[in-house]
């Protein structure tokens, strides 16, 4: 009988977390040394906590400039998880639902639940819980909220994306079919230029291969952009902006190009072209529609459940590759979004 008591005492042991601390401010370019990863016993959890074990992590590009703005080297690295609840002292929380959390990178922890984010209720078995850190979670959203807010789309327009077969830029491009709109699209490998005509776009482009970025935007639409939905910043945008037409709209949601230089970039200067086509250029961070996630969440995945927006996930497998995966991402190595499954 002594032996049917003993699982339950093992729900009592301490459980180890691992975790990837950020040992070193990134200079330039992440490396493997930056990172440092610990052991941390998590105690009990007390009335109204739970405990947490991560499926599925996030890297993401905004980790790059915002370790640098929001931590201390020896802090936990920023990030979200697709967790399961393993324990649960708290009412609202059932064993085994699975919920989106900002608790960085690590294997387990502990939470009050007032951080966590539950799945859509109309969320199918059958769809990777893992697009809750993709196209049905902050990327899809900033896709979603850039181009209907900031961007303004509408039917017939032209809008011009790059990094577009990336995690937020691969959304931006099949949202705007949806709306109506001629989509041109640029990424850096033939693969991924590949996959953005198999999405759906109308043109796309591999800039690295191109001999004029100047040329290859007229080519792709000889009248010019509504609208352009920035991800990388740097050249591409500098010489993107010359190509918008009369009143276009340019929404600023990223600058890749820039987020690993030391020195900072000197570009051409936007006020001319700005004024002489009357441009409006807005960057924007997701959050600002945070009363809206809802809407924006169960209108990706409608479209998601209903094949209209198609998902390609660049899948790592182990916690102890996060901080390769992270710098894969950062150099392009991705198609679509990329996770670490733990």
């Amino acid at each position: 009988m002594a032996g049917a008591l003993w699982p339950s005492c093992l729900l009592h042991r301490m459980v180890t977390a691992k975790v990837w601390v950020l040992k070193k401010h990134f200079e330039g370019f992440p490396k493997t040394s930056d990172f440092d990863l610990k052991k941390i016993e998590l105690p009990n959890i007390k009335d109204g906590e739970l405990l947490l074990e991560s499926v599925f992590l996030s890297v993401d590009p905004y980790m790059r400039p915002y370790s640098r703005r929001d931590m201390k080297e020896g802090d936990i690295m920023i990030g979200t998880q697709v967790a399961r609840i393993v324990e649960s002292k708290n009412p609202a929380f059932t064993v085994g639902t699975f919920v989106v959390a900002r608790s960085g990178w690590r294997t387990h922890f502990i939470s009050d639940g007032k951080d966590l984010q539950l799945l859509p209720s109309s969320w199918p078995e059958s769809l990777p819980k893992s697009l809750a850190l993709g196209t049905v979670g902050m990327p899809g959203l900033t896709a979603y909220f850039g181009l209907l807010e900031v961007c303004k789309m509408k039917p017939g327009e032209t809008v011009l994306v790059n990094a577009a077969a990336g995690a937020v830029g691969s959304v931006v491009g099949q949202l705007a079919k949806i709306g109506g709109c001629k989509v041109v699209g640029c990424a850096g490998s033939d693969d991924k230029v590949a996959y953005l005509k198999k999405i759906g776009f109308d043109e796309a482009f591999n800039y690295k291969t191109v001999t004029s970025l100047d040329e290859a935007l007229r080519k792709a639409s000889p009248d010019g952009y509504d609208c352009f939905f920035d991800n990388v910043g740097g050249e591409f945008a500098s010489i993107a902006i010359n190509h918008m037409k009369k009143y276009g709209r340019i929404a600023v949601c990223g600058a890749i190009s820039q987020y690993n230089d030391s020195v900072p970039q000197k570009g051409p200067y936007v006020q001319v072209p700005m004024i002489f086509k009357e441009l409006r250029m807005e960057g924007f961070i997701v959050t600002r529609w945070n009363n809206r996630r809802e809407e924006g969440l169960n209108a990706l995945l409608k479209w998601v459940v209903e094949g209209k927006v198609k998902c390609h996930e660049q899948v790592t497998e182990g916690f102890e590759n996060m901080p390769a995966a992270f710098i894969g991402m950062l150099k392009g190595e991705n198609l679509g979004k990329a996770i670490v499954k733990v």
